[in-house]
């Protein structure tokens, strides 16, 4: 290798070091100033690459008046907004008024449980000690009224059918008897009359007469007794011991804890049935609380299931005192579940007026939407040729009453919103945000 290209070799190899690059760098920035170069000329190099490198902004709008920017949607409003024609106002019978303002007492919130409604179940047990023979429900099926669930063979009413013959079968000799005293009878009454006999033979004719009617009305009664006996096990139709357990109204299988072969006591449970077309919501009020609670009002709910959506109940019943070891007052309300949405046992926070007075517009209860997972009432811009603009509002609800709801946040006075047809305008809202398919 030549001296020179050593020379170039080591020179590489120092400027690869980043103590002996930096060095170089600082001189020559230092000749670079000498010669009389900008001293700030590196720095605005700099910066204009910086402004290089950012990105420009895409939104050809942004800053206009009057545009909004998506995702910063105005205080209150949720999602998109829709417009609808004056037919489709008409068909979806929309109506709206201005808010005017009122006072309604703030809701309170306690805990709350939905369980089945005790006037519409039954459960069911086993009225003997016997065997489980047949189960015929699983938990969750519809069963029919009268059918029959589950089959016992029981000692018990092998012995009540047993009773049950024989009090037919003394019956009929009781009727037998009486019928042949009562013919003894009225021929000892014509041979008296005819003085062929004496009349202590016709007063042993009527005696026999009177003995044999008794029997028959107390074989009637051993009948009756009997009969009861065995309808009451579900033992009248057959005559093998068998019992048969019935459905004693429509409704689905809540509970099933018959097992076939195994051996049950009298009293067992076996089978619960439940008409779920109507739950209760059971609360336990605090003390504090127990003036928020009057049979005849309604009360709202919500439950985890349905995120933020709010159900309806109608207070039954209000305990007449406090539970002493909880201070708390029992109140049962009614929910109308006839499209099954709720289930048994759902836990619930439960609504009240019971609070402070508030500033509220009191709206119907169809005027108030879940959308988005957001209580919202719709507000009305109308248009000249009969259509109008609708924005769905978030807003906070308080007590419920009569049909009506007490919004006591996100409406002001003036504000025109939807009081009828809300649902028709949340329907168009949804159709409106949901993305087009292309094609």
């Amino acid at each position: 290798m030549s001296p020179m290209n050593e020379s170039t070799s080591v020179e590489l190899r120092l400027l690869r070091h980043p103590g002996v690059a930096a060095a170089f760098a600082a001189a020559v920035a230092a000749v670079i100033g000498c010669s009389g170069g900008s001293p700030n000329h590196a720095e605005k190099a700099k910066g204009n690459a910086q402004e290089k490198t950012e990105p420009a902004d895409s939104d050809p709008m942004k800053g206009m008046p009057g545009m909004s920017t998506p995702g910063a949607p105005g205080k209150g409003a949720v999602g998109v907004e829709v417009t609808l024609t004056a037919a489709q106002i008409r068909h979806g019978r929309v109506t709206w008024q201005p808010v005017t303002m009122g006072t309604a007492a703030a809701a309170v919130t306690v805990p709350g449980q939905i369980v089945p409604n005790e006037d519409r179940t039954a459960r069911l047990g086993a009225p003997a000690r016997g065997r489980v023979a047949t189960v015929r429900l699983r938990p969750g099926d519809r069963v029919a009224r009268n059918q029959v669930l589950v089959t016992l063979q029981s000692p018990e009413a092998g012995a009540a059918q047993s009773e049950l013959a024989k009090a037919r079968a003394e019956l009929a000799s009781r009727r037998a008897e009486a019928a042949y005293a009562k013919s003894a009878r009225d021929r000892a009454e014509r041979l008296l009359a005819l003085k062929a006999i004496p009349r202590q033979e016709y007063e042993r004719a009527v005696a026999d007469d009177e003995l044999a009617r008794s029997a028959v009305v107390q074989a009637e009664a051993e009948l009756t007794r009997a009969s009861t006996s065995a309808e009451q096990l579900g033992a009248a139709a057959s005559g093998s011991g068998e019992i048969a357990l019935r459905a004693p109204l429509a409704g689905v299988v809540l509970a099933r804890t018959a097992v076939p072969g195994t051996v049950v006591e009298a009293g067992t449970p076996l089978a619960v049935v439940t008409d779920p077309t109507t739950l209760w919501l059971t609360v336990n009020a605090p003390e504090a609380l127990a003036g928020a609670f009057r049979a005849g009002t309604t009360l709202g709910f919500t439950v985890p299931a349905y995120g933020g959506e709010t159900f309806v109940a109608k207070v039954e019943a209000v305990g007449v005192g406090l539970d002493p070891g909880t201070r708390t007052l029992p109140v049962r309300a009614t929910i109308d579940n006839r499209t099954g949405r709720l289930k048994p046992e759902m836990l619930a926070t439960v609504m009240a007026a019971g609070g402070a007075q508030l500033a509220a517009a009191m709206m119907p209860d169809d005027a108030v939407q879940m959308y988005k997972g957001k209580t919202v009432v719709f507000l009305a811009q109308p248009q000249p040729d009969g259509g109008a603009r609708f924005i769905a509002r978030e807003v906070e609800v308080g007590s419920r009453t009569s049909g009506r709801v007490a919004v006591t946040g996100g409406l002001n006075a003036g504000d025109v919103a939807v009081i009828t047809g809300a649902f028709a305008v949340k329907a168009e809202l949804e159709k409106a945000a949901a993305p087009k398919m292309e094609m």
